[in-house]
Formats: structure tokens, sequence, C-alpha cells
């Protein structure tokens, strides 16, 4: 999935690959960390609150790290943040592990909860520095922004996805302190061969960037970051507790082979989920013919397309509604609904990521992408907290009917979104 050079210095291609592949490594880990977390504590007997809980601090961390790592790479550059996040990353797999089956319940929530913070920072400044690369590397012409944005979306979260089947097949197989050890250790190996082979190709920082400059004042950077708000929280208030807990209720019969396979099926689910949505976003350039329209009909598309994903929560809330309890119909229902939640999702998720970048100025684009992804955390953070939450008041059809009115949200804030004017935007 190398994008063309479309007449890039080389150096600044080899970058993007060194960058590109960096992130994948980190992906894989944080793919594999969460559902590891996120059924070795279900085996444990925590409520779905306190799963959800394990996941706030994550989110809360990605949104203050968001904003920071934005200031950072402006001020030391994109590679500081990258070799930041690779680093806390290994660190936090490491703490992890030594979590003592014998502590209280409440004792072990704040640990993890704690640990998850710091994988939240990792991952945040990460990305910061991944997405910030495309929008000074990729090629201006013939729509090259948004393939290489597409690229790299679409590319990162498969490989997320095959990080959850991972997780779950490690916990299933070694269990759950070797499989932290063992990725702990895959992600400082290639941490280290990053910092031997980065080429050149990226900026160093600016000594004089002020961390007041983060927060934006373009109408559409603020809008788009709204729009984002509520697209993520759509997602997560059903993937990261709701879906996953009900399918292990539906699929384990109680028995330890029985909660191995419904692990198994479980991580098999998000993670073919994960690689579809990956798959559609990087094919996203060309199945709304990029290249080849206006950025006026591109924010158009990005209104429409949410409208298109509002269909798919609302039918399958009433699908729940229907059967009240577990039923093979409505488990196929499910697993089907949400594919093409997954697809339409990932449309409107690249049409985000290309516009940040469009919206944004060269010299501003570490301080709007980190503003973005903050933004994207809140929607998260929000998503986790009522995945849990609405699961345990109202089951699975109140999980997708929170999405549903989470999507209509996102569409509205779309809706908002106008052509960039030059010279106004930053007014």
């Amino acid at each position: 999935m190398t994008p063309p050079t479309g007449g890039q210095r080389p150096d600044g291609l080899s970058a993007y690959v060194a960058v590109t592949a960096a992130y994948w490594a980190f992906m894989l880990t944080d793919g594999a960390l969460r559902m590891l977390v996120l059924l070795h504590f279900h085996t444990l007997g925590f409520s779905h609150i306190q799963l959800a809980y394990l996941f706030v601090l994550y989110e809360i961390a990605g949104m203050v790290t968001n904003l920071s790592a934005g200031w950072i790479a402006a001020r030391f550059g994109l590679t500081s943040t990258l070799y930041a996040g690779l680093s806390i990353q290994v660190i936090a797999l490491l703490a992890l592990a030594q979590l003592d089956p014998g502590w209280a319940v409440g004792t072990s929530v704040v640990f993890v909860m704690a640990v998850q913070g710091a994988s939240g920072v990792a991952k945040d400044l990460a990305k910061t520095s991944s997405k910030s690369a495309v929008k000074l590397l990729a090629p201006k012409e013939g729509g090259g922004l948004f393939r290489w944005v597409a690229v790299l979306t679409g590319s990162k979260n498969a490989v997320k996805g095959v990080g959850f089947l991972l997780g779950t097949t490690l916990l299933a197989t070694i269990g759950f302190k070797p499989a932290l050890y063992l990725m702990a250790a895959a992600l400082a190996a290639i941490l280290v061969a990053i910092l031997l082979a980065m080429p050149s190709g990226l900026p160093r920082g600016r000594k004089g960037a002020k961390f007041s400059e983060v927060f934006s004042k373009s109408p559409n950077v603020n809008w788009l970051a709204a729009a984002r708000v509520f697209l993520f929280g759509a997602r997560d208030v059903w993937f990261v507790v709701g879906i996953p807990i009900y399918f292990y209720a539906v699929l384990s019969d109680g028995s330890e082979a029985g909660s191995r396979a419904a692990f198994f099926l479980i991580g098999s689910f998000m993670a073919i989920w994960i690689i579809l949505y990956g798959a559609v976003q990087a094919a996203a350039p060309r199945i709304l013919r990029a290249a080849q329209r206006p950025e006026a009909e591109l924010i158009r598309a990005a209104r429409n397309w949410a409208g298109l994903l509002f269909a798919i929560p609302t039918a399958l809330t009433l699908a729940a509604l229907i059967s009240p309890q577990p039923a093979p119909w409505l488990t196929v229902t499910l697993v089907a609904g949400l594919m093409a939640f997954g697809a339409v999702f990932a449309v409107n998720s690249s049409l985000h990521s290309y516009l940040i970048l469009a919206f944004t100025r060269d010299d501003r684009v570490t301080m709007d992408v980190g503003f973005y992804y903050m933004a994207n955390a809140g929607g998260r953070l929000i998503g986790t907290v009522l995945s849990g939450l609405t699961y345990q008041l109202g089951g699975l059809a109140l999980t997708l009917g929170t999405a549903a009115a989470m999507v209509a949200l996102s569409a509205m804030a779309a809706g908002r979104l106008r052509p960039d004017i030059e010279g106004q935007e930053y007014a």
C-alpha cells in the first residue's frame, strides 16, 4: 500500500514510509491490548461499568495529549512525539504485566486505569506525528493528499483489527502476562530500528511556537471537530463494551473451553470489523471520486454520508427492541448491520481525516491536527462511558439507540462546514 511518489523528494517518501511503519507497529499492540484488558477483566467478574472505567483515563489522556502533542511537535519536531509515543507504550505494557491478581477490585481498576491512561498518551503522541506528516509530505496535485491520508488511516485500522485478533489469540493461548511481555519486547525492537533508520524529511520544530496556538480560529476546523466528537462517540458507544459483552453472553457456555472459543470468535468479529473499516477507508478516494471533485462537493458529501450512517443503528435498535432476549436471527442481524455500519462509518471517517488536513495551513498543521484529534478522543471518551452505562441501564437497544442519536448530531455539525475561503478561515 505504498503511496505514489507524485513528485515527492525521495527522503520525504522514505520519512512517510518510516512513520507509517512505526504507527502500524504501535496500532498492532494497541488493538491487542484493548482486547486483552476487556476480556481478561470480564472473566475476572468486572461489571460493565467497571470495564468502561478501565478505558476512561485512556480517552481523557488522549484529549489532553492531543492538544499538547500538537504544540510539542510544532516546537520540537514530529519525530520527537513519535519516539515518545512508542517508548511510553513499551513502559505501559511492562507496567500492566505487574498487576497482582490478589489486589482488591478497586485497586486493580485504579491501576489499570492509570496504565491505560499512559497508553492513551502514547497513542496520541504517535498519531499526531503520523497524521501531520501526511500534510507535509503528500503531493499536492491530483488528489494526492486524500490518497495518502486514506492509505495511512486505512492501513492503520486494518493493522489494529489484526491486533484485536492477536490479543484474543494470545489471551487464549499463552495468557495475560506473557502476552504483555511479548508485545513490549517486539515494540521495543521496532523503536530501536526506527531510531537507527529514520531518514530525513520531517521538520525539526519551530522555537517560537506558543501553546495558545493549538486552539483553532477556523470555523471549519471547529465544526469538523464537533462532527468528529459525535461520529466516534457513536461508534464506541457500542464498540467498547456493549457488543463484545453481548456476544460473550451469547457465545460462551460458562466452561473454560467455551470461554476460550468465545474469546476467539469475538476477537475475530472485532478484527474483521476493523479490517473492513480500514479497507474501505483506503478505498474512500475512489468511492468518492475525490480526484475529480472540488472541495465544496466533498464537504457536502460529509453531511450526506453521515445521514446514510444514521439509518443503520436506527434499524438495529428496532431489531433489538423486537427481540430483547438473545436470538440467532438477532445475532446474524447485528453482525451484518454492524459490518454495514463499519463500511459507511469508514467513508465518513476518511472524509473527516482528509478535510482536517485540507482546512489547515502548513504552519499550523500539528496544532490543528492535535485539536481535531482531541475532539476525536473526546468522542471516544463519551462513547466509552455511555457504552457501559447504556448497556447496564437499557441493554443492547439503548446502546444502539444512543449510537443513532450521536450520528444525527454528527450530521448536523457536518452540515455547518463551508468551502474554504482563502484569507478568511483564520481571520
